[in-house]
């Protein structure tokens, strides 16, 4: 993995941690609740994609009574990564130092955030990783981890990205990582966005270092992963995998 040598790191600037959601309203203010006391300079921002359960009102509710939370109302459901980028292209705009991906459903566990945040003074990305030593899930079926760490593993493999959990989805970018990962050419979704991000902040000679999290199953509402979603992965990785050697092969910058 990249280590960056001996480059030095600025200060990190203020955090803001991105919750996109659809369909939370049982999750959100529990979510919102400990992240305010984990880390509670940070702010908060809320992508909602117009949830039909009124999450978007109880997130406004939730703003109205704390300055430190924000909210983003998106016109329908559009996936996690077009979540994600709205959410980056905000925090970038609003001047925020450090922005971070983290679920509604509770799976990410804020408690853990200050971890993400300490090893990101040394780094640009800083990945919440349950396949390295320390990392661990809780009360998930097997046919899901074997999905989840058959999908890092052939990640890994094909695209040579030495990182152990590739497609987690509790991160910690410096603003400067999140502009020189060129976002307005990701489209990705799901497990594949996860994908798409890393391999580009390594291609671009970032440093990326992985801390172990514990994950944890979410006890309310449902998930959000879809058949549609792991063959996107499948079909995206692949394609990157074979592109990734044709340039070696030809001596060509990675796209």
């Amino acid at each position: 993995m990249n280590d960056g040598g001996q480059r030095r790191y600025g200060p990190l600037g203020k955090a803001l941690v991105i919750i996109p959601t659809y369909n939370e309203a049982e999750n959100i203010g529990p979510i919102v609740s400990r992240v305010r006391a984990a880390v509670p300079e940070a702010d908060i921002l809320i992508a909602d994609d117009n949830s039909p359960d009124g999450t978007g009102k109880l997130a406004d509710e939730l703003a109205a009574e704390d300055g430190q939370v924000q909210v983003l109302h998106r016109k329908g459901k559009e996936g996690l990564g077009a979540a994600y980028l709205a959410g980056f292209q905000w925090g970038l705009e609003h001047g925020y130092g450090v922005l971070v991906e983290m679920d509604a459903d509770g799976s990410h566990q804020p408690e853990e955030l200050p971890r993400l945040l300490t090893g990101l003074k040394s780094a640009d990305l800083v990945l919440g990783s349950r396949w390295m030593p320390g990392g661990r899930i809780v009360n998930w079926p097997k046919n899901r981890e074997f999905l989840s760490r058959g999908a890092s593993t052939y990640s890994r493999l094909l695209l040579g990205v030495p990182i152990r959990d590739v497609t987690g989805g509790f991160r910690a970018f410096r603003a400067e990582t999140l502009e020189g990962l060129g976002l307005a050419a990701v489209s990705s979704q799901g497990y594949c966005f996860q994908i798409d991000l890393a391999r580009r902040a390594i291609e671009a000679g970032f440093t990326v270092v992985e801390v172990p999290i514990t994950f944890v199953e979410r006890e309310v509402g449902d998930s959000k992963m879809s058949k549609d979603i792991v063959v996107e992965a499948l079909w995206k990785v692949t394609a990157w995998g074979v592109e990734s050697r044709a340039n070696r092969l030809l001596g060509r910058k990675p796209s």
